[in-house]
């Protein structure tokens, strides 16, 4: 009998692109199987020419959470999933585990359904693995081994929008996210922009990020003597900045998105963690990957795993000590 997979993750788009791993994995032992996704409304986008992601099912959670979820559970118990992994620790994640009707299911202790779960594995932030190693055990039963890395396919027609930017050397700075507290300050970006041109000379930098990002990158691009730097946020979807990312001598980044874009392109990857730590097992992937934080010991820091939207103590020490000269010695 075909196997039929269905892996659920309907976080944000760095979960759903670490959760790719799991993908890559079974997809090596079981390359004859289906394989379906659940996100979150705005992550399809991240499987558009996906070679071996058969389906993706969509939750709309911010329009109607829960006229939806009935929806989505309608939609996967019709699929008669031979597999259902849940890689959120949530109740309405456990719920559709729970009523998916596959004939095995697999989630995390945490979640508070896992008691209906066919198997569940320990998650935690402090136990020194990486996230694609707790999200391997969910499914190390069934393929043994060790976790693929995650990866994510551009396409032709995403090289192609981006082909005009790769004709120079050219780094990207994605300097954004959604939580104050793991933004390295615009003060702060701005003189490492300064100091990549003083050193670099005729190379472009692209600023990289959402549409909700694009003040900040407006900002940068005003604090700038540079028309070398040009603001793309707002105008490239996940895919085009990935492959944009994938030809970059390097990618700088916070502890956000775009740095698992990075890791599921094997691009390079400097990333600057502010208020959060390598340590939570979410850290870079790529084959040339660079960490940099505080040298200073914070009592305070981590203060949180997602961040804030703005620092607890009031005086954000964990990125205004970061010496901008350690981030592209």
């Amino acid at each position: 009998m075909q196997q039929k997979f269905l892996i659920i993750q309907t976080a944000f788009p760095g979960d759903v692109i670490l959760s790719t791993s799991v993908a890559e994995t079974l997809h090596r032992n079981f390359p004859d199987a289906e394989i379906h996704y659940l996100v979150r409304s705005g992550n399809e986008s991240l499987f558009k020419g996906h070679p071996f992601i058969n389906k993706i099912i969509i939750w709309e959670k911010r329009k109607s959470k829960y006229k939806s979820l009935l929806s989505v559970i309608r939609q996967v118990r019709k699929e008669h999933y031979s597999h259902a992994f849940n890689l959120q620790r949530f109740f309405s994640s456990g719920l559709i585990t729970a009523l998916s009707g596959a004939k095995f299911t697999s989630g995390f202790d945490k979640n508070p359904l896992s008691f209906l779960f066919d198997s569940k594995s320990k998650h935690s932030v402090s136990d020194g693995l990486h996230e694609i190693e707790r999200n391997h055990h969910l499914v190390s039963k069934l393929t043994g081994g060790v976790a693929d890395k995650p990866r994510l396919y551009p396409g032709i027609k995403d090289y192609e929008k981006i082909a005009l930017y790769i004709q120079t050397t050219f780094i990207c700075i994605a300097p954004g996210s959604v939580w104050f507290t793991k933004t390295f300050p615009k003060e702060k970006w701005a003189l490492l922009i300064e100091q990549l041109f003083s050193k670099h000379k005729g190379i472009k930098i692209y600023l990289l990020g959402s549409a909700s990002e694009s003040q900040l990158c407006d900002e940068l691009v005003r604090l700038s003597a540079s028309d070398s730097l040009i603001n793309l946020s707002g105008q490239l979807s996940m895919l085009e900045s990935a492959a944009l990312m994938k030809g970059a001598q390097m990618n700088f980044v916070n502890d956000s998105a775009p740095m698992h874009l990075a890791s599921a392109v094997n691009a390079n990857v400097t990333a600057i963690y502010c208020s959060t730590i390598p340590g939570f097992g979410f850290g870079p992937l790529s084959d040339c990957s660079k960490i940099v934080e505080t040298k200073e010991i914070l009592s305070c820091r981590p203060c949180g795993l997602h961040g804030y939207r703005s620092c607890p103590e009031g005086h954000f020490k964990c990125a205004l000590t970061i010496d901008v000269d350690s981030i592209i010695s």
